[in-house]
């Protein structure tokens, strides 16, 4: 493959849109076409961003790379046309709608020697980018994760909290902790609007997680607690806090005997940048290179595969429990 490559991205809804934006900024990347159902969508997308609306037969006979952003129900007829005519491509979240469809995926891309790269956008913020470095070296004990908000203006949301939220945090927590799942309970209300899940691993982490489209604050935060420190993430400020060597101590003042907490707090350089922006540039990396992508269609399906079954649990009765091997 030559050095620059020529990209198409199918289906520019609110996301799609910003992958055309992304490609069209990225100097190894030529942005041949844009794809949708909506033609004038199509063409208003290529307009903004110095390229042309094009028919699927002809995205896919110009493209090398591909961004599939429609609508989940179609990832995998759109994923596999794309694979049978040798495009590399990058599946927006969630990877497919049914394990078995990613299966099928996955299998053909290894046949054909197409790169599947699938958009669990969090992996490239910066801050879980710094926090990748650190985990290694901690005993890590428990995780929590809490994503929350109200719906997004302008878009409609018509999945559980599961699916569009909670689904992130799965990606990172599974990409942090290297074990098998031994069990996982869930409550949801609000028809899986907002839902909880507790995961236990093998190794002996434990892992709470909160996603919610119902409150009235948008927060985008985990924490690590470890034998070493506590590690807080937010996501939106793209910061990250490691607390240490915590002294609880009792003073006099004034003859009041009072208690005073103190630790010392280390706050690790986060490096600015947009997270699409590393993603796409990280997925173009990965085809001219012949790299193994950050994340892959396996770790895709495995997210797929746990977030359905939070999903089902929350949607059931508070006692239900599933065992995943």
């Amino acid at each position: 493959m030559s050095e620059s490559v020529n990209a198409v991205v199918i289906g520019v809804g609110s996301m799609g849109r910003h992958h055309a934006r992304v490609y069209s900024e990225l100097p190894e990347v030529n942005l041949v076409g844009i794809h949708d159902v909506d033609e004038n969508r199509a063409s208003e997308a290529a307009r903004d961003h110095g390229s042309q609306a094009v028919s699927m037969e002809e995205a896919i006979r110009e493209a090398d790379i591909a961004s599939i952003a429609v609508p989940t129900p179609y990832h995998y007829e759109t994923a596999k046309r794309c694979i049978e005519g040798g495009v590399h491509i990058l599946v927006e979240k969630p990877f497919v709608a049914e394990p078995e469809e990613g299966r099928g995926l996955i299998a053909r891309a290894e046949d054909a020697g197409v790169t599947i790269q699938v958009g669990h956008i969090e992996r490239f913020n910066p801050a879980i980018r710094t926090l990748s470095e650190i985990v290694s070296e901690l005993d890590i004990i428990a995780i929590d994760a809490q994503r929350l908000g109200p719906p997004p203006e302008g878009r409609a949301v018509d999945v559980s909290a599961v699916m569009d939220l909670m689904i992130h945090d799965l990606d990172v927590l599974l990409s942090i902790v290297d074990d098998d799942i031994t069990s996982v309970t869930a409550v949801g209300t609000q028809d899986n609007r907002y839902a909880s899940a507790n995961i236990e691993f093998d190794g002996g982490v434990v892992a709470g997680l909160t996603a919610s489209r119902v409150t009235q604050e948008k927060v985008r935060k985990l924490s690590i607690t470890a034998e070493e420190c506590r590690v807080n993430v937010d996501y939106t400020n793209q910061s990250v806090e490691i607390h240490r060597h915590s002294m609880p101590e009792y003073i006099e003042d004034n003859g009041d005997l009072r208690y005073r907490h103190e630790s010392i707090v280390e706050r690790p350089t986060v490096e600015n940048g947009e997270p699409l922006k590393n993603e796409l540039r990280s997925f173009v990396r990965s085809v001219t290179t012949g790299s193994t992508p950050v994340v892959t269609g396996e770790d895709g399906l495995r997210v797929l595969e746990v977030a359905q079954e939070i999903d089902e649990l929350a949607s059931g009765l508070p006692e239900q429990e599933v065992h995943l091997g």
